[in-house]
């Protein structure tokens, strides 16, 4: 009688197992073939053959496999980062060369009172717009050397231009970086025009502490495997 009992709590048991693999809750599984292999051993003086957990294992391990490989392939890559999660360089010389383009944009809200002292170019520190721009070409021309995992890569132009705003009392400042090669320049675009709001803000801190630096964004870049984008408006 209590070997009945025993195999109806197996086919129970196994048929919960079915459900429970496809929520992945193996080890609350694992815990009741445990128990009732305890149960059966008491009954029949021996520990039930391994056929039934080794295929439980099989099933699960397939499974948890096939859903792996499912993440795997629906997820994008990263491809600064390696197999083992390590940050890694991207080898790019399997590339074709390409022209590269991109263009990038911030923008720096000074304030009525410094927005002033700089259109007028009363500043003590000089030119704001002239520094900040000859700041910008030179942050586009070292990337590689902010950015740890960038490539050096030969620019064949960089143009950074900055306009005053009197609407906002901000400095727009726009960025663009060319090359042709096999790695697009996005990032140089992008650090053009970040140093050179870092630059307007280092010439007239001296004036106010709340000028903020804001919407630094790629506007679009042209050229490589992935071809042409432009940021929605």
């Amino acid at each position: 009688m209590a070997s009945i009992m025993i195999i109806r709590r197996l086919a129970v048991a196994f048929h919960q197992s079915r459900r429970l693999y496809c929520s992945n809750i193996s080890h609350d599984l694992a815990s009741r073939i445990a128990e009732l292999n305890k149960e059966m051993e008491t009954v029949f003086g021996e520990p039930p053959p391994n056929g039934f957990t080794g295929s439980v294992s099989n099933e699960s391990n397939v499974q948890g496999s096939q859903t792996s490989s499912k993440i795997r392939k629906s997820s994008p890559g990263l491809t600064h980062v390696g197999s083992t999660g390590a940050a890694q360089m991207v080898d790019v010389s399997p590339k074709e060369h390409s022209r590269r383009t991109a263009i990038a944009s911030s923008k720096v809200i000074l304030g009525q009172k410094v927005f002033d002292l700089v259109l007028a170019n009363q500043l003590a520190k000089g030119d704001v717009l002239s520094v900040s721009k000859i700041a910008g070409i030179n942050g586009a021309k070292h990337t590689s050397s902010l950015i740890p995992l960038c490539h050096n890569i030969t620019l064949s132009h960089v143009r950074v231009d900055l306009s005053l705003n009197a609407k906002d009392f901000s400095v727009d400042i726009e960025g663009e970086a060319v090359s042709t090669g096999k790695t697009g320049v996005e990032m140089e675009a992008l650090t053009a025009v970040t140093v050179a709001s870092l630059t307007v803000y280092d010439m007239c801190k001296a004036a106010s502490k709340d000028i903020q630096i804001t919407d630094v964004q790629l506007k679009c870049k042209t050229g490589g495997k992935s071809g042409d984008w432009y940021r929605e408006k």
